[in-house]
């Protein structure tokens, strides 16, 4: 007996990174201005520097894009056991962890590119769950 279908781990993973997703747009979006400033301050010696807000755009985007497939692919994993669009979710968050991690290393902001690692290696465990 399992309290979800055949793909527990999987759910797991999905609900994961909806959850992580969904706060850290809301924290982007609940305080934009101090966002921005945070990331200036954090990237002020990199060639981001001077395009802070378009990036901060592109990531909400992105994130934004990788919570609906992730819940797009979540109910459909449950309701008709097929896993595409968890999968393209989930490849959709990789990519978007690697934006993430490029900014950290040019930054040289090294724990913060090591706690990226961790998100990525659960990611390409999901992906691989899936294949």
């Amino acid at each position: 007996m399992s309290l979800f279908n055949n793909f527990s781990a999987e759910i797991l993973i999905l609900l994961f990174f909806i959850i992580t997703y969904v706060v850290s747009v809301l924290e982007k979006i609940s305080d934009w201005k101090g966002t921005v400033h945070y990331y200036s301050q954090h990237f002020k010696k990199t060639i981001f520097s001077k395009t802070i807000s378009l990036l901060l755009i592109n990531v909400v985007l992105f994130e934004t894009i990788t919570i609906l497939l992730l819940m797009i692919g979540l109910y459909f994993m449950v309701r008709d056991d097929n896993i595409l669009i968890a999968k393209i979710g989930l490849e959709l968050s990789a990519i978007t962890l690697l934006m993430f991690l490029l900014g950290q290393r040019l930054a040289k902001d090294y724990p913060g590119a090591m706690n990226i690692t961790v998100y990525f290696i659960l990611n390409c465990f999901g992906i691989y769950l899936l294949t």
